[in-house]
């Protein structure tokens, strides 16, 4: 029965990826018009907005501080403001630790029609695609927490995760462990050490989440258990659908909790702000996602060269080329108008519409005219820790700046799960293959001339979680700031290992 309905979102899908244009078209047009008498839609004057040019010329790109005034009174219970009627769900969007936490609105229909919807079209693709039987067990979910807003009790505030398994119809949780109660408790340790005791005994088939939490959770249960790994624990268990950060640098780990081929790995793409993309084809290169282009959301690009400008201009995506980095905009379902997430993509293919996450447009290393991106760093570990047989944990980098003494360089903080053999080599060759990768990194390096060696501080495993738990962070959605264009983060965590 499942089978045959979720299938009934084929036709859908193939619609968006055959005539995305067209698709993305008539989404605008549904959004502006539905909000065509909201404050915004007035200010606006979305009445008289017919096409996504005129659009552009009259809305400006918006930042987050652009929006929160809005946002703030939205959460005070005031209705029409960005989206019709009262919103009382907001995602608590902490992302890594750079700053203050956001607040982005999470309507009935964007739930429904984005969210929920990603997660439909992960399913009949997969079960177009496999001979799958995920709901002949339960699927589980490392969830965050959701709390009444203190100022306005009728509005509530949480992680998306938390805020999505709230809504979750009661028969979906017949088809998901552990019960609700437990997978929203809102201290992070109990949690994990409920949902040990409790998921062994269930027929897992199938989890969700990102990778750091996950492996908190798996490390409890082989040590509650006494099994060797969780294929021991779960013999039926098939897929693992990941998002939030790179998955390359633990793929090798979950190789050795789940020590079978058959087990599949799927990227998503499911922001606080909304479901954007998916793998859809297990067989797609690893990153490849599909973008979802009849989920609630309408898509513009900003080309690097508009990402620090004051006034920056986005191309429709029927400008975009293969190959260029992008700063995401969209406008969705849920009130957030011209909004730039912060994510930065590359497309791989236009047909249909791929991307990849390349990392965030406030995440890079640039010290020194090296353009480091995430992407770049996590593929430069991948492959050294291949090369070396070390598994990571966490990491963050940044720039050793230019004295009178010294030249500049990269520092790197590593939590080793497995440690190489020897540190030394592991640097050289993690040198050598971010070299290979970037192309401006190589030069900075030429001969030491702008950059030396990289230096690499091995740090205690559980470190950055630690450091996470000490600025109330811990757990969520919260995640390790990967890269930082100064040095406000490893100064952080080395006091904090060292006060």
């Amino acid at each position: 029965m499942f089978r045959w309905y979720i299938r009934q979102r084929l036709p859908r899908i193939r619609r968006f990826e055959q005539f995305p244009i067209d698709v993305q078209d008539l989404l605008f047009k549904e959004l502006i018009h539905t909000a065509k008498d909201t404050e915004w839609g007035r200010l606006y004057k979305y009445d008289t907005i017919d096409t996504p040019a005129e659009y552009r010329r009259r809305v400006p790109v918006n930042a987050y501080e652009n929006i929160f005034p809005y946002i703030k009174r939205m959460m005070y219970g005031e209705r029409n403001i960005l989206w019709p009627g009262e919103v009382k769900w907001f995602s608590k969007s902490s992302g890594t630790t750079g700053g203050g936490s956001k607040y982005i609105p999470v309507t009935e229909v964007s739930l429904r029609e984005c969210h929920l919807a990603g997660a439909h079209d992960i399913m009949a693709t997969w079960y177009e695609h496999n001979d799958a039987r995920l709901f002949e067990g339960k699927g589980l979910m490392v969830g965050g927490t959701f709390e009444a807003f203190a100022p306005y009790p009728a509005t509530h505030i949480g992680d998306v995760s938390a805020v999505m398994i709230h809504h979750m119809p009661g028969y979906m949780q017949l088809f998901t462990t552990p019960d609700v109660q437990t997978t929203l408790t809102k201290d992070f340790d109990e949690k994990i050490t409920r949902m040990a005791e409790i998921t062994p005994a269930e027929r897992v088939t199938t989890l969700m989440g990102v990778p750091t939490w996950n492996i908190v959770l798996f490390r409890r249960i082989l040590e509650m258990t006494g099994k060797e790994n969780l294929l021991e624990v779960w013999p039926d268990f098939q897929l693992y659908m990941h998002g939030g950060v790179n998955f390359e640098p633990y793929r090798h780990q979950f190789r050795e909790f789940f020590p079978d081929d058959k087990v599949a790995y799927l990227n998503i793409y499911n922001a606080s702000e909304g479901f954007f993309a998916a793998q859809l084809e297990n067989e797609a290169p690893e990153g490849d996602m599909t973008l979802l282009l009849d989920n609630g959301v309408f898509y513009e690009f900003l080309p690097k060269s508009e990402w620090h400008k004051e006034e920056p201009e986005a191309i429709g995506l029927e400008d975009v080329e293969i190959g260029k980095d992008y700063a995401i905009v969209i406008s969705t379902n849920a009130g957030l108008w011209r909004y730039v997430p912060g994510d930065t993509v590359v497309f791989t293919s236009a047909r249909p519409y791929k991307i990849k996450i390349t990392g965030r447009i406030k995440h890079f290393i640039n010290a020194f005219g090296e353009e480091v991106v995430i992407e770049n760093t996590d593929m430069a570990l991948a492959q050294t820790c291949g090369q070396t047989h070390a598994q990571i944990s966490e990491y963050t980098v940044a720039p050793i700046f230019l004295s009178r003494q010294a030249k500049g360089g990269h520092e790197w903080l590593i939590e080793f799960e497995k440690e190489p053999a020897s540190l030394e080599e592991f640097c050289i060759l993690l040198d050598k293959n971010l070299q290979n990768i970037n192309s401006d990194y190589e030069a900075k390096r030429f001969k030491d001339m702008a950059l030396h060696l990289p230096v690499i501080r091995k740090i205690p495993i559980g470190t950055f979680h630690n450091w996470l738990r000490s600025k109330g962070r811990y757990g969520g959605q919260n995640k390790i700031p990967r890269l930082a264009n100064e040095r406000k983060y490893v100064e952080e965590v080395i006091n904090f290992l060292s006060p």
